[in-house]
């Protein structure tokens, strides 16, 4: 019984070594996002937005801005919310080289009275990739 024990336990471990090798085969980064090959650059214009106060049912709208610093256009193939209540939208167009683009997010405070720390995660074909993106302030409730 424990030489099966011990032959299940080898063998679980030999498969979990394997399974981070296997995402290079899959297109994919360590960290499991896409692995591109036509890469560029960017410099972040804003990465940080604080909102300052809002009443609780506001939405807060902020677009922050980058620059493609790179040779090869830019795309950008997602861009999630760490909450429900933040929406980022991505440019569907390709950013070409020099020009600045925007990622549009939309904060629903409804219900979420607080403090507010939101973060916003990009994944392109930038090398090195997108920096988190955060938004914060306060929520009050209403009066």
């Amino acid at each position: 019984m424990k030489k099966w024990m011990l032959i299940l336990c080898v063998a679980g471990f030999l498969f979990s070594c394997n399974i981070r090798n296997t995402k290079y085969h899959l297109g994919l980064n360590v960290n499991g996002s896409p692995h591109f090959t036509d890469t560029t650059s960017i410099i972040m214009l804003d990465s940080t937005y604080d909102f300052g106060k809002v009443t609780d049912g506001e939405k807060v709208v902020y677009n922050y801005r980058f620059r493609n610093t790179g040779n090869k256009p830019l795309v950008i193939s997602s861009a999630t919310a760490s909450c429900g209540c933040t929406v980022p939208e991505k440019p569907e167009e390709p950013i070409k080289p020099g020009e600045t683009g925007f990622l549009k997010v939309v904060f629903n405070s409804e219900g979420r009275v607080g403090p507010a720390h939101k973060e916003i995660y990009v994944v392109s074909n930038a090398f090195p990739s997108f920096p988190k993106l955060v938004l914060t302030g306060m929520v009050e409730s209403k009066k």
